[in-house]
C-alpha cells in the first residue's frame, strides 16, 4: 500500500499550503496571519515515542529536563531502558507509570524501519498497541517523524480551537468534526495542521490569552 507524499523539505510544506490556500479561502487567510510554515521534520525511531512518553502531563520544561537526564545517563535506547533498574530510572525523573510504559515500549520490539513503508492506518494501530502511546502520538508520529503528508492529529485540543476560531464555529470541534472537516484538506492535512497550529498561536496572542 502507497504510503502517499512524505514532507522532506520546507519546499514540501510550501507547496501545501499553496495547495490549501487555493482550495479554502480561510486556510489563505490563516497563512496571511502567520508566514511561513515550520517543517518540523524528527528522526524515527524509539527514541522519538520515549520522549512523547517523558512529555505526557509534563510542563515542556519539566519534560525537556526529564530527557535530558535520560540522556546523560544515556537511557534512551531500548536495551537501556530494559537492563535499567525502576531507582535507575525514577532517579532520571520517571514516575511508576511512564517506567512501565517505558519498558512496555522497549519490550514491544517494534520495527521503525517497517513502519515507514506502512500506511497511515497501520501506524497507528501499531504503535496505540503499546501501553502509553495513543492515537493522537502515534498520528503525531506519522506526521512528524515519518513525515506523512496526508494525516492530522484531530484530538489535539489546539487544533480544535484553532479549526473553531478560524471557520468561526459556536464551539470546539470534537475529534470526529474535526477528522470530517479534514477530509476537505487532503492530501495535505498534515500540512493544514502545521496552519492551525501557527494560527493557534496568532490567534490567542491577539486575544491576550498565552
Amino acid at each position: 500500500m502507497s504510503v502517499g507524499r512524505i514532507i522532506e523539505t520546507s519546499d514540501c510544506v510550501e507547496e501545501g499550503a499553496e495547495w490549501l490556500a487555493d482550495s479554502c479561502p480561510r486556510m489563505a487567510y490563516a497563512m496571511e496571519q502567520t508566514g511561513p510554515l515550520p517543517l518540523r521534520r524528527r528522526p524515527d525511531g524509539f527514541a522519538q515515542l520515549l520522549s512523547a512518553i517523558v512529555s505526557q502531563q509534563v510542563s515542556v520544561a519539566s519534560a525537556n529536563a526529564i530527557w535530558k537526564r535520560l540522556q546523560d545517563a544515556k537511557l534512551t535506547g531500548p536495551r537501556k531502558i530494559m537492563w535499567a533498574t525502576d531507582d535507575d530510572l525514577r532517579a532520571v525523573g520517571l514516575s511508576r507509570q511512564k517506567i512501565r510504559y517505558a519498558r512496555a515500549l522497549a519490550e514491544a520490539r517494534i520495527d521503525y524501519k517497517a513502519l515507514r513503508d506502512a500506511s497511515n492506518e497501520e501506524v497507528v494501530s501499531i504503535l496505540t498497541e503499546v501501553p502509553g502511546i495513543g492515537v493522537w502520538t502515534a498520528e503525531i508520529y506519522a506526521m512528524f517523524s515519518l513525515g506523512r503528508a496526508d494525516v492530522i492529529a484531530p484530538g489535539d485540543l489546539a487544533l480544535q480551537e484553532a479549526a473553531r476560531i478560524l471557520y468561526d464555529l459556536p464551539e470546539r470541534p470534537t475529534d470526529k468534526q474535526l477528522r470530517q472537516m479534514a477530509v476537505a484538506w487532503s492530501p495535505w492535512r498534515s500540512v493544514a495542521a502545521r496552519v492551525l497550529w501557527a494560527y493557534y498561536r496568532v490567534a490567542k496572542e491577539r486575544e491576550g490569552i498565552r
